[in-house]
Formats: C-alpha cells, structure tokens, sequence
C-alpha cells in the first residue's frame, strides 16, 4: 500500500509541476474595504454582507460582513467582479463587472431603507430551494419548522425523492442501496446501524446533495445513488454561533451548541450536542399455520411493546489553518458516545384451528447497548492560479463499537412455568481508514473544460462476535449451535479519470472509474474462510444542455453496485421471537446495476419545476424472504400434556435474486404565490420487476424451490406547505403517503402520515420558539401480509409513536441577514462539472 500511494503520490506531483506556467508568478491577494451606513440617520450597519462575485465565473463567490462600525474589510484576488452590498430590508447597492487589480476603499455606501420588506421580513436563506447541477441535485434544507429538535434521518424524511421507513432504513426513489456520505465522505457518525444517524440533531444540516447517477469521482458503492450530508460550518468573521435547547413527548429532551471562530489565518469550529430519548413503538403479528394438504392446523398471534430508551453525545471539533492566501489545512475530530436500554415485551396467543384458545406466553427482551465512535480526519487544500485548479488530500481514520446484550425471559402464563432464560451478547466493532487525492485542472478558453484525477483507498475491518446461550443462577452457559464470531475485510482501492467541457449552452462530462475490491469473510468458531478479490470498472457520462438560466435538461448514465455488509451477511438469528426469526446470509455477492437517468428543470417568477425518468438495471439483488426452517417451537399444553404445542419456526433473510428492473418517473414542483408562502409538491412513481428463483434445505434435510418472480408498481408523494400566521408565527405542514405495494412474497397496505410545526422568533429576532409534531395522527405503521408454503402472517408495525417536540434556539453574533446569506459567504468553489 506504501509504494501505491507513494507512486500516485509521484504522479499528482508531476501533473502539478507540468500544469503550471514556466515562469508565472502567483498574484498577491488584495483588500478591499469601505464602511456601510444608513442613508437616513447615517448609523453603521453592523453585519450588512458585501458578495463579490466572479464574473468569469459566477459560481465563486468570496465576501464577508462589516463591523459595529459598518466598516469591512475583505481579501481577494485581482480580478473582474460583482459588487454587491446587501442588509436585511434595505435595498440592496449593486455595481457590476468592476475590475479590481489592486486594494481599493470603496468609501462610503449609504443604504436605502426598503419599506415593502419591512412589513413583510422573509428570511430567503430558510427556503428549501433545488439546484439542477450537471450530475447531482442539491437541497438547501434551510430551517424546516418540523423537524426541529429531531435527527438527521428526520430531515432526510423531508428530502424529496427520500424517503424513512418504519424501521429506519433510507430509500432513494425506493431502493435502499443508498450510500450515506457525511461532508462527501464515510464518516464514523452513520455508525454500525441506521440507528446512529438519529443521534444526530437535524441543526447540524446545512444542506443535502442528493446524487442519483453518482460521477466517476464517487464510489460506485449504492445502486439507487448517494445522500451526502454536509454538516454547518460558518464562514463569517468572528466569534457566532447558536445554543438549541428542547424537551418533547415521549421524553426527548437534548441540547445542542454550534460554535465558529474565524481569524484571518484560522478558523475554529464545533457542533455538540447531547440527547435523550424515549421511543415507545408497537408491532403484531396474526399467524395462521396450514397442513400439508392445505388445511388449518393452527393460530399464533403475537403482540409486541418496544421501548427504546437512549442518550447520546456527540460532537464534531474542526481547526482549519490558512497556511497562506492559496493553501489551507483542516483536522477535525468528531466523537459519539451513546447508551440504550431497550425492551421489547411481547405476548403470544395460541389457537387450535377452530380459533379456540390453547396457550398463553409472554416473551420479554431487555437489551442494553453501547455505541461509541471516534473519527481523526485531516484535509490539506492546495488551490493554484485558475479558478478551479486546486488539488486536495485527505486522510481519515475511525474506530467504533456496538455492544448488545440481551436477556429474554419467557413464561407460559397458563401455568404459569418459567421457560429457560436466554441471553444474546453481540459485540460488533470496526476500524476503517481512508486515503483520498483529487486533482482539478481547468483548461481551455475561459476554463470551459476541466480535467479530473483522483485516488482513493478504503480499508474497512469489522468484527461481530455474537454468544447465544441459558442464563441459569446468573451463569451463562453458551451454545455453540448459535455462537459464533464473524470477521469482515473490505479493502478496496480506486483510481477515476473523467473530463468535462461545456461548449456554449451544451456540457459534456465522461469518467471511469476502477475499483480493485479484497473482501475477507471468517467465521472463526467454524473456520469457515472466504475471501474474494475482483477488479471492476465503472463508466459514467452526463450529457446537459441549457436553454436558458431558467431551463435546464440532462441525459446520464453510470454503473454501480451495492456490497453486503453488516447485518446483512451476519449469520446468528436474532432471539427477540423464537418463531419469526431475522438471520444474515454470507454468502451474498455484490448487486451490479446499469443506470439511466433523464431530468429536466424549469423556473418561472414563483414557480419551480424539476422531473426526471429514470431505468436501473440490477442483477444479483438483495431481496428479503421469509421461508421455514422446517422445525418448531414445542410449548407444553397445560390442558393436554401429552399433545404439546407446535408453531413453526420463520426466518426472514437476504438473497441474491436473479434480475431487477427498475423504471419510474418524479416530479417536484414549488409555488410561492406571496411573500414568505410555499407550497412544494413530490411524486414519485416506479415499476419494479424481479425474476428469479431460490432453493434451500431446510431444518430437516428437505430441498425447497421457491419462485419470486414479481411485478410491482409502488409509488409515494410528499406534499409541503409553508404559510405566515398572524403574530408573526410561522406554520409549516408536510403529508406524506406512500401507497400500496408488493414484492415476491409480501403485500404492503399503503402509509399516510402527517407533520405540522410552528415557530416564532423572539427577543428582538436573536432566538426561535418551535413547537412541533411528528405523525401528527399516529398512523405511520408499516402493515403487510406475507404468505410462505405452510404460514400466511399478517402484520403491523410502528417504530415510533406521536412525538411532540418543544425547542428554543437562540443565536449571537447572527443576524437574520447573516443567516439570509449563510450559503453564500466564502462558499465553495462549485465548478459546472462538481459531482
């Protein structure tokens, strides 16, 4: 691995120098200043913003804001700009392509009040507003009235084309073969689970890139595409930040604190926060047995109370130094450390096949949990005398642990007999490490086109070690049937090229990408070994064209494919139910897909359009299945000893199906028919078809062959409204339905749910009160009904119940104009090729 990076090293190195003018000298940076008063009684305005803007290339934006004396002071490099000067409700001071060579006192700008804004504030910087880009979309999510004193997976269920089950899982346009960037790359803050992102308080998002046709310079991981979350980090001058405290229904009490120091030559940040909660959620099970000639034998009905108890800490400590005007380097370090009590409390029926009652058990899980995460990263950024030409290094390395452990207790209340007291213990654990090289050079007339190279190394190690056993006197007995430790390598090194060029209103952006993949399995109590090594190769291009500033179209196409990893390949059942099981599988292999996308965005004065089709064709898919092991669970009959109770035993587990393909259209559309309304709407509409047929042996020796051909359609929308309210209160509702749908074995009944905040600023506008509610009616549960050879189950189930959550966010040192213009101060330097 040395000599690999070494050698790239080498190769960046002569790009570098070949790329540079012969005798070229760097330009010196220079300083533009000037003071900022009203016109009317000629005080300073303290934190009024100056943008300038590049007119070569409009998407760099540099600026800052002006003092307690409405004095600025902002440093540039020589060049054609837009000067702009704005403050909230004042109309704003403009003077276009001025050319600035060297520092220059724009004097004194006096600001004109605007009384129509005054009578109707609108904090722009809080829409939700898309971004058509060449290869991804881009969602400011703003402040969503919602959401607030909720997680990032709360915010994500708000993102259009995105979508949050009932058991957490995310799906974009459907597919859960999502790949979860934070800050553009793996982080320790997803964690081992889903359940790690909703540690982590929605505040932090600034915005969410959701990238369906993922280019070259991404990892080909995810079939259905890429969220990456970029977490806040202010760019404004001087001590800022916000302190967030709320307290909800089920218990959800947290605070959170962001906090930024900017310097000329550095910049300190931190988002921290701590959090409680209380997440009570149902599920039943109705189970009806037949015999095999197809008759009823029998019925189970389960009953099932969650309670998911949790506190988390989590933050993120960033140090960005500004070596010099053209290089900068950043170490960050972010640390999680959570714990849970979780139950589940669940009650069994039994019935005879006339539905007459035969026995009665409870079942009882108490789980502890630990979760903890630590993650160093470092980043250096080198930018050259282009517009666009920098190259970037990053290093990462993270540790995390994930401890269950288990004790289930279960009695048959007839007779009230105390069953044999089990205990599960899963101990997970992962080391990873990242080594990342990108390389940008522009070239060309007015750097219309742009050339990219780049490396990256990921070296994941994961270990589960699960122990299944009876608890007797406090004494684990372990069952080696049952236990067993699990060790996953994934070592994969890439290398992408891709080249993009825009001629007048038409852009073009071509790559590929290699991907050299070692994957290690054992499984070290059975010595059972495999490991898989393959090479493959990922072509993207993206094809756009403008009509106008208003009207864009583009045509994509790339490869991806999706990787087992975690529960998915993790062979030890769960034991939370002895009869309806969920078990891992490692043997899957990776998910290969094609994808083809189309969109299409159009913007009128009040009014957004964007819409996109879409193929994927996948082979070797993930499908969850239930089959029977075959066995049962024998439970003595009080009334009839010598006829025990016999429920068969269920196992829910991954598969590689043959082929899916998967075709479909969305639609978002926002309207803003007045000052500070909007109304946006979603839809999203697919077919799915699977073919493929899966054969195993069950408990007992017997070959079974299964057919899972399906045909599904499956659709879900998302529609939100954002309107004033008199006293100055914000209202904000979101609905969401995703209608019925089936796979190879299950039906799913469709799902409505509701959401409703309001808020209000107070104490001269320097803090928020936000009251707000999640499933407003209770009525977001997953129900489904599943058929097998021998059991037809008819399920119900809900994660979460209601939540109402009240939270308070004050802000020092942010104005509402600085929060106006948050995205934009010093913000990236987006090239029209950025994937």
């Amino acid at each position: 691995m040395k000599k690999t990076l070494l050698l790239l090293l080498a190769i960046f190195t002569i790009c570098i120098s070949n790329a540079q003018r012969p005798n070229g000298k760097k330009p010196n940076p220079i300083t533009i200043t000037g003071t900022v008063l009203d016109k009317d009684d000629n005080l300073p305005l303290e934190y009024a913003t100056l943008i300038l803007q590049s007119v070569r290339n409009p998407e760099r934006i540099t600026g800052g804001i002006t003092n307690e004396k409405g004095q600025f002071s902002i440093e540039t490099f020589p060049g054609n700009y837009n000067i702009k000067i704005e403050y909230l409700s004042y109309k704003s001071y403009e003077q276009k392509e001025q050319v600035l060579r060297a520092s220059k006192d724009l004097g004194i700008i006096k600001l004109i009040p605007d009384l129509e804004q005054l009578e109707g504030v609108e904090v722009v910087g809080e829409k939700t507003t898309v971004e058509l880009r060449l290869d991804k979309k881009v969602y400011n999510v703003g402040s969503d009235l919602t959401v607030k004193g909720g997680s990032v997976t709360d915010v994500l269920d708000n993102v259009p084309s995105v979508t949050v089950d009932e058991e957490g899982a995310i799906s974009l346009r459907g597919n859960e073969s999502v790949r979860i960037l934070i800050n553009g790359k793996p982080s320790a803050l997803s964690g081992l689970s889903s359940d790690a992102l909703q540690q982590l308080p929605a505040e932090s998002i600034e915005k969410v890139e959701v990238i369906t046709n993922p280019s070259a310079r991404y990892d080909a991981e995810g079939t259905a595409g890429i969220l990456n979350i970029i977490l806040k980090q202010s760019k404004t001058t001087g001590l800022n930040g916000s302190v967030s405290v709320y307290t909800g229904y089920p218990k959800n009490n947290g605070a959170s604190v962001n906090l930024n120091l900017r310097r000329k030559n550095f910049n300190i940040f931190t988002n921290t926060s701590y959090r409680y909660r209380d997440s009570p959620g149902n599920a039943l099970f109705e189970q009806e047995n037949f015999d095999t000639q197809g008759n009823t034998a029998s019925y189970q009905d389960e009953i099932r109370g969650y309670n998911r108890q949790s506190d988390g800490f989590n933050t993120n400590i960033g140090f960005e130094l500004f070596i010099d005007s053209t290089s900068s380097i950043t170490n960050s370090l972010v640390y999680r450390k959570s714990n849970g009590d979780n139950t589940v409390d669940i009650d069994f029926f039994n019935f005879d096949a006339n539905r007459n009652p035969t026995i009665q058990r409870n079942r009882y899980t108490n789980e502890a949990e630990e979760q903890e995460d630590v993650q160093y990263a470092v980043n250096y950024l080198k930018k050259f005398n282009k517009d666009g030409h920098e190259l970037k290094i990053d290093y990462q390395y993270s540790r995390g642990i994930d401890i269950e452990n288990s004790i289930i207790n279960e009695v048959v209340l007839n007779d009230n007999s105390q069953l044999d007291t089990e205990q599960t213990i899963n101990d997970e654990s992962q080391k990873n490490q990242l080594v990342q090289l990108d390389y940008v050079l522009p070239f060309g007339k007015n750097n219309s086109s742009q050339l990219e190279l780049g490396y990256r190394g990921i070296f994941n190690n994961f270990n589960t070690d699960f122990d299944f056993g009876i608890l007797e006197q406090n004494i684990f007995n372990s069952d080696p049937q049952f236990s067993n430790e699990l060790n996953y390598k994934e070592y994969v090194n890439a290398a992408y090229m891709q080249l993009g060029t825009k001629i007048n209103k038409f852009n073009i952006l071509g790559g590929l990408r290699m991907e050299a993949s070692d994957i290690g399995i054992e499984l070290v109590n059975t010595n059972d070994i495999s490991n898989k090594k393959y090479v493959d190769w990922f072509p993207s291009i993206f094809l756009g064209y403008e009509f106008s500033e208003k009207e864009q179209f583009t045509l994509s196409y790339s490869r991806r494919l999706r990787r087992p990893r975690s529960r998915y390949i993790n062979p030890f059942p769960s034991r939370s139910s002895n009869t309806n099981l969920f078990q891992g599988n490692p043997d899957l292999d990776p998910t290969y897909t094609n994808a083809f996308d189309l969109g299409y965005l159009k913007r009128w004065d009040n009014i957004s359009f964007t819409t996109s089709a879409y193929y994927n064709r996948s082979t070797g898919v993930f499908q969850f299945i239930t089959q029977e092991r075959g066995d049962f669970v024998e439970i003595e009959n009080p009334d009839d000893t010598a006829n025990p109770i016999l429920v068969p035993v269920q196992v829910r587990t991954p598969i590689n199906l043959a082929t899916d393909t998967r075709y479909g259209m969305e639609l978002t559309t926002t309207y803003t028919p007045k000052r500070n309304w909007r109304l946006t709407w979603n839809v999203n509409l697919f077919q799915q078809i699977g073919k493929g047929d899966y054969t195993y042996t069950n408990f007992l020796n017997e070959s079974i062959t299964q057919n899972f051909d399906s045909n599904n359609f499956a659709w879900f929308t998302r529609l939100s409204a954002k309107i004033p309210l008199p006293a100055k209160i914000d209202f904000q509702t979101n609905l969401f339905y995703r209608g019925p749908n089936s796979n190879a074995q299950n039906r799913y009944k469709g799902v409505l749910s509701t959401n409703l905040g309001f808020s209000k600023d107070v104490i001269k506008d320097k803090a928020s009160l936000s009251l707000n509610v999640s499933d407003l009616f209770n009525t977001r549960k997953r129900r489904t009904e599943a058929t097998t050879l021998n059991v037809e189950t008819y399920s119900e189930f809900q994660r979460r119940e209601r939540q109402i959550t009240l939270s308070f966010r004050y802000r020092f040192n942010q104005k509402q104009q600085q929060r106006e213009r948050g995205n934009r101060e010093g913000g990236e330097d987006d090239y029209d090729f950025e994937g």
